[in-house]
This record gives C-alpha cells, structure tokens and sequence, in this order.
C-alpha cells in the first residue's frame, strides 16, 4: 500500500491593505486657483468707486474716466488669449506670478497721477494687461488640465471666485474710499495683489504630471506635453482657425453683450447711478457686493447644471432673465433701500457670470485641445463688449444727464443674445491643425 504525503494546506489568503481615500490633488490645485482669483479680484473692485472721486479731485468727466475703464477692459480681454498660450510655453506660474506684480504696480503707481493720461498708462495699461492675464483663461486652462470629469461645477467654482472677491472687496474699498479717500483703497488693491503672489509660487503646479498624478477622473496617466513655442503665433493661428466657424461668432457675439450688460453697465455704473438718485456711495456699494453673493450661488449652479442639461438652452434662458430685470431697474433706483431693489440684486445676481460655465463647455465641446485659447478670444470679445459700454455709458451720462437709454439698450442686447444662443450649431467645429 503506498503511502502518500498530504499536501500542504494552503495559506490563509489575507486582504489586500485597504486604501485610505484621499482628496485628489487636482481639488487643492482649484482651491489654490480660487484663492488667487479672489485676491485678484480687489481690482476690478475699484473702477467704479473711482469716478466720483476723481471727478472731484481733478475734475474729469464720466466720460474721461470711463476712458481709462474701458482701456483696462479691452486689454482684460485682448490679454487673455495670449496668456492661455503663454502658460503652455512658460507655465500656469510664472505667467499668474509675473501677472500680479504688473497689477500691483499699475494699481500702486496711480496715487501719483496729476493727468488723465496717467489714469489710462497705470489703471488702463498696466492693470489692464495684468489682469488679462488672470482672466478666465487661466480658469479654463487649470480646469481643462486637472480635471477630466466635473469640469462644469468646476469652472463654475472658479468663475464664482471673482465674485467672492468683490464679495470682499467692495464694502471694504467703499468704506476707504468715503473715510480717507481713495489713493488709500488703490494702495489696498496693490497689496492684495502681492500678497497672493507667494501662494501661486508654492502651491500652484502647472501639470498632473508633476505631482505624479492623473487628472480628476482620469482612467490613465496623462504625460505633461512639452512646451509650446510661438505662444503668439499659435494664439492668431487657433483665432483664424476658429473665425472660419459660424459657432465661434455667435459664442463671441453672446459674450460681447454679456461683458457689455455686466462689467461694462453694472459694475462701472451702478454705484454712481443710484449715487446720482440719492443713496450713499457705501450703501450702493454694498448692494453691489451682495449681488457678488448671489452670483457665487448662481454660477456654481450654473456649473452644476451645464454638466446635465444643454448649454445652449441654458445660455438663452440666462440671457433673457438678465435683459427683463435690466429693462426694469431704471424704476426702482432711488435714495433709499426697497424690496424691489432687493429683488432685483438677487434676481441679478444669481445670474450675474451664470453664463460663464455653458460658455466654456460649447468652447470646449467644438474646439477641443484648442479650447482654452478659443475661449480667451471668446473672453476678449466679453470685454470688448464691456469696455464699449463702460466709455458709451459714461459719455451718456454727460450728454443726457441719465443712464436710463444705456439700461433700456442693454436690455434689448440681452434678449438677442438668447436668440443667438439657441441657433449655436451642436455638432463639433473641425478645426484645422495649429502648428
């Protein structure tokens, strides 16, 4: 009889050590973007607390400022393009570093100016160029970078930064302005500016790849492209591409009436309208700031909801909603305080950059890889379309004595955006390649 020998038992099978789950590094990259944007934000803060002032010092007229506005206005957007396609040559980094510190001086620099010019070299110049490149662009650029999934609620997010900072901002410069005047609020501005600059340096990145990891929602590791050269070159490159498509002109002709019925009508206008009908520059401020509040609601909604529902259809319902309560705001300007009012700062508010996220996501749907700089063009007409409306509505107020026909315009503008918006073509633009 053979014996034979048992086999082994087999080793207990052990688990696998459990993996804690840890917050991807894509979210703390948006959180370092959302902080910078903010501090960033002191700036667009203060155009329209200057005009009073200034006119009372120097005696320039609305329409003189309003000039060095809309000069900061038109670079804010013609900047922002090339700054996309500089920070795929030089970094997301040193482009937002270098960005802040021309803010800072441009905003610095204006306590010495005795001559319009001078308003228009620092506030126009300076300032115009550095925040163009803080402009959206550098939103999408993180966003399109970090995340693969959740890119709506993201640029959502990130597009409410700049409200939460004049969120911030306003009531603080407001009240600098009214109690020492306002060289002390540009000098705020400036040191806002700086300070952010030392949180890009060390805790922004420029890539995944850098840290080893895949974008958000990523299923494979992407490696960080090389540097692109001719960061000019390829900006008019990806423009003439994209001016050969109908969508690109409807996309920059809806955005030229939005940065023309917010940026350029409310937020360089509002304050000195309703100072105009009685009520305290601090007060008006405020309200200003409140619809900063709501439009942190709304865009981040907004963001939620273009990750759902069809971008175009969004865009059109926003843009009739902002023309019907701009249509109605010349009644409800007055000294004092009202529900009306109140209405109207949360009703506007809610969908204050609301059209920033449904934007962003047809750019990116019809022009792929080429999105982001796509989008600074988009942007650039944006603040075309606000830098018109910032000098037109200041030279109405000095020929007319009201801004009642520049509501009443902006009005109209809004609801021919929602028309243009529905008739965006759905399918992707070919663009042809961009060496």
């Amino acid at each position: 009889m053979t014996r034979t020998t048992p086999a082994p038992a087999p080793a207990p099978v052990q688990a696998p050590p459990t993996r804690r789950r840890r917050v991807h590094r894509a979210w703390f990259v948006a959180a370092v973007t959302f902080v910078t944007i903010i501090g960033a934000a002191a700036f667009r803060s203060l155009p329209g607390l200057l005009i009073d002032p200034l006119n009372q010092e120097f005696g320039w007229s609305r329409g003189t400022i309003g000039a060095a506005v809309s000069l900061n206005l038109a670079l804010y957007g013609l900047t922002a393009p090339f700054a996309a396609a500089l920070m795929d040559r030089f970094g997301i980094r040193r482009v937002v570093a270098v960005a802040l510190t021309v803010i800072a001086a441009g905003s610095g620099l204006t306590v010495w100016m005795t001559a319009p010019w001078q308003l228009w070299l620092c506030w126009g110049l300076l300032v115009g160029l550095g925040s163009g490149s803080m402009a959206l662009a550098f939103a999408a650029t993180v966003t399109n970078r970090w995340f693969t999934e959740r890119r709506g609620l993201v640029s959502g997010i990130l597009t409410a930064a700049s409200a939460s900072g004049q969120l911030i901002f306003l009531p603080l410069l407001s009240r600098i302005v009214e109690r020492h005047h306002w060289r002390p609020a540009a000098v705020t501005v400036a040191l806002a500016a700086l300070a952010v600059v030392p949180f890009v340096w060390l805790l922004l990145r420029d890539h995944p790849a850098d840290v080893g990891e895949m974008p958000y929602g990523a299923r494979e590791f992407v490696p960080k492209p090389p540097p692109v050269t001719g960061a000019a070159r390829r900006t008019l490159a990806v423009l003439s591409a994209a001016a050969r498509t109908g969508t690109f002109w409807l996309l920059a002709g809806t955005f030229a009436i939005c940065g023309a019925s917010t940026n350029g009508l409310v937020q360089t206008h509002f304050v000195p309208a309703e100072h105009d009908h009685g009520m305290p520059v601090t007060t008006a401020a405020s309200l200003l700031a409140v619809i900063g509040v709501f439009d942190v609601v709304g865009t981040i909604a907004s963001g939620w909801f273009t990750d759902r529902f069809e971008p175009r259809r969004l865009l059109a319902v926003y843009y009739a909603l902002r023309g019907l309560s701009l249509l109605f705001l010349p009644m409800l300007l007055g000294p004092a305080l009202h529900p009306p009012m109140l209405f109207f700062v949360v009703f506007y508010g809610l969908d204050w950059v609301a059209t920033v996220p449904p934007t962003l996501a047809l750019c990116r749907e019809r022009f792929g890889e080429d999105s982001a700089i796509v989008f600074g063009w988009v942007l650039a007409s944006h603040q075309v379309g606000a830098a018109l409306v910032a000098y037109l509505g200041g030279l109405a107020h000095d020929v007319l004595g009201s801004y009642d026909p520049v509501w009443y315009a902006c009005g109209a503008l809004c609801a021919a955006a929602a028309l243009m918006s529905l008739v965006i073509r759905r399918r992707p633009a070919a663009l042809p390649a961009v060496a």
